[in-house]
């Protein structure tokens, strides 16, 4: 398939070379530039990346910026032709995703929302999870594209529902992780073994997912962006935003956001959000030994 990628970033640049190793006919685009995809055109701008594409995948940093690289001064817009998909791979607002469906609609092009998990790790093997919105026969024309840069997909309902399950998929994660964090920081302030702590939990009905993996990038304090605090910190404000429509609350995603805000502030914005738990170390006068935050 011809498609047009727009975002080479800590996911988009692993997710078009996959692309590219299955057969498809891809050009890239990015924000800065200087970013490259071995095997794929370089366009200036995302609506010369969009010239004749079949499919137009986003994966950028938010709601803005997905509405700038479509619809700005030189967007995708411009080139769209009737019978194109729009595939958006960021986690951005539920209400604004249906809001830009309608409006590239008009033109003849389906929207299909496809927000992923499986971090940058999943990106590179091509086995992330994507979780998508849109209509059925759509969704089907994209599944050689999921397959190559995924090992499944979950259709949660039409154009927007892909996004609402990512934010709530992003809540569990953001709770899960802050919880590990803070028992962690306790164990550690009572002069428990932490690779014991380790053991045990995976032992037991605490394990998860989340602590499978972020547990080693934990214990070697490495804090290299997987997935950055930043964006994290920007889902769980879509998140709220949506709860606050929808008249839901959310106290235990309330107080997390105030830990990425004070962590925020404390200079870790582009470390992995993992990086939440030094935040509490400092507050329990936790000193940990090994790599430097």
């Amino acid at each position: 398939m011809r498609v047009a990628f727009l975002g080479l970033g800590i996911m988009g640049q692993a997710m078009a070379t996959n692309l590219v190793k299955a057969g498809h006919e891809v050009t890239v685009w990015n924000r800065t530039p200087g970013k490259l995809v071995e095997g794929a055109a370089v366009a200036p701008t995302p609506a010369a990346a969009a010239q004749e594409a079949e499919v137009i995948w986003l994966c950028v940093s938010d709601t803005d910026a997905v509405e700038e690289v479509v619809f700005g001064k030189e967007g995708a817009e411009s080139s769209l032709q009737s019978g194109a998909i729009i595939a958006d791979s960021s986690t951005i607002s539920p209400g604004a995703t249906v809001k830009f469906a309608e409006r590239v609609g008009a033109k003849g092009v389906a929207w299909v929302d496809a927000p992923m998990t499986g971090s940058k790790i999943g990106a590179r093997d091509g086995t992330l999870v994507f979780i998508v919105g849109g209509a059925e026969d759509q969704v089907e024309r994209l599944k050689p594209l999921f397959a190559a840069m995924g090992k499944k997909i979950f259709r949660m309902g039409e154009t927007g529902k892909g996004q609402a399950t990512k934010l709530a998929m992003n809540l569990q994660i953001a709770l899960i992780y802050e919880g590990f964090a803070e028992a962690l920081t306790l164990a550690t302030k009572l002069g428990v073994d932490t690779q014991q702590l380790m053991s045990l939990i995976e032992a037991t009905m605490v394990r998860s997912g989340v602590v499978e993996y972020k547990g080693p990038f934990i214990l070697n304090r490495d804090f290299t962006p997987n997935f950055p605090l930043r964006l994290m910190h920007k889902d769980i404000k879509l998140t709220l935003d949506a709860a606050k429509e929808a008249r839901v609350k959310l106290p235990a995603l309330e107080t997390v956001e105030e830990i990425y805000e004070m962590a925020t502030e404390d200079g870790h914005k582009d470390l992995d959000y993992a990086a939440t738990l030094t935040l509490l170390e400092k507050w329990a006068g936790v000193q940990v030994k090994g790599k430097a935050a």
